[in-house]
């Protein structure tokens, strides 16, 4: 694995299991802890487009990705460094991805022969030869889990369900974190559930830190040193290209003195700007959930000739079905913001995978000689700059 020197302050983990195995929270909260280190990363969260995929097949496989350094990070990365993997499908999915050498954490207790049959894994990958080329560390963690939870009382599944945050517990103590900004958001996370949940959870965070700091394993798992990256002083805050989007749009309507109507068809992963905005009344916002996306781009053509600001949003698929609409805003002359919250695949295409597969249609997708501006984001952040410099286009 690459050595982590002051020359080369970055390194990509990716942590990856069920869908039900927590693997979303494992990852925003490390990506929290990131943060508050002061290093900068970009993260991937990556689940499956699959509804509730049978449990332990690859087609239930959740990961999430990070990529952080004491530099300007501006991806995610494209080969991760750092794999924990909570059962076989999560090697198997990921394997390809890794560079030679990269180390690679086990469950080992979901190395059985049902969870590879399930996987479609015919041999054992730990005794076939298929891992000779990195560095394998070994834990059960299911086992350790339970064993640091029992005096509190959970239940088998309730218990089983914390190895998240054993997990968590290890990967913090591998990249020095504190422990302390993860227990008091616990707090919050569980504070309407039973006392058993938190306290088992806590427990769990705990030993899992004591057990890379201290158990016999504790040499062969590697401390990595990442500095903070340059910043300028001032707050900061944790925020996702909807959440910007949403801010800029309130913001956009606030400096040129007019309404924003924002009209919207739910579709993944566009909705949350619909959710944002629906909470800004108060910042002269207004929003509607039309019956379809075409329904939405007229609604919100319709809002622009009544003296606001007409703004849809939607995915590939929609902005498809957009388009006549699209068109007919151009020509009127109306003023009209689309936000296209781009996902990979043709037709109706990978909702929860995202990419710029559908640059191409932003740019040239409509009928005849309809020209329009395309403004592109480079980072969660810039979204909030690109919605008022897109109203301001249109205003």
């Amino acid at each position: 694995m690459t050595k982590i020197t002051p020359e080369n302050q970055s390194i990509v983990v990716r942590f990856a299991g069920d869908s039900g195995d927590g693997v979303q929270l494992l990852g925003s909260q490390f990506a929290e802890s990131t943060a508050l280190a002061g290093s900068d990363f970009s993260t991937f969260p990556d689940f499956p487009a699959e509804i509730r995929a049978p449990v332990g097949t690859t087609f239930g496989v959740s990961a999430f990705q990070i990529n952080l350094g004491a530099r300007r990070i501006s991806t995610a990365g494209d080969q991760p460094d750092v794999l924990v993997a909570l059962n076989p499908a999560a090697l198997k999915v990921n394997l390809p991805l890794l560079q030679k050498g990269a180390l690679i954490i086990l469950n080992t207790d979901s190395f059985t022969e049902r969870n590879f049959a399930k996987a479609h894994i015919a041999a054992d990958p730990r005794e076939t030869g298929e891992l000779d080329d990195y560095q394998v560390i070994e834990i059960g963690i299911s086992t350790q889990t339970l064993e640091a939870v029992k005096p509190h009382g959970l239940s088998k599944s309730d218990a089983e369900q914390c190895k998240n945050f054993w997990a968590l517990g290890v990967v913090l103590w591998m990249f020095g974190r504190d422990r302390k900004p993860i227990e008091d958001w616990a707090r919050t996370k569980f504070a309407k559930k039973a006392p058993e949940i938190l306290i088992g959870n806590l427990a769990a965070l705990t030993a899992g830190h004591a057990y890379a700091e201290t158990a016999e394993l504790s040499a062969e798992i590697p401390q990595f040193v990442i500095g903070e990256a340059p910043m300028e002083a001032g707050e900061y805050r944790s925020i996702t290209g909807a959440e910007a989007l949403s801010l800029g749009l309130a913001a956009a309507g606030e400096l040129a003195d007019r309404e924003i109507m924002f009209c919207s068809y739910p579709i993944t992963p566009a909705s949350p700007i619909l959710h944002h905005l629906s909470k800004m009344g108060d910042l002269g916002v207004a929003t509607f959930q039309a019956e379809d996306e075409i329904a939405a781009c007229c609604a919100a053509i319709g809002a622009s000739y009544g003296g606001a600001i007409g703004v849809t949003s939607s995915s590939g698929p929609g902005i498809a079905l957009k388009g006549e609409a699209i068109g007919l805003g151009m020509m009127v002359e109306l003023p009209l913001v689309i936000v296209n919250s781009q996902r990979g695949g043709p037709s109706t295409g990978l909702p929860t995978k995202t990419e710029q597969s559908d640059l191409y249609q932003a740019i040239y997708g409509r009928n005849a000689d309809a020209p329009l501006p395309v403004i592109a984001t480079s980072s969660p952040g810039d979204c909030f700059e690109a919605a008022i410099e897109a109203t301001r286009f249109v205003t």
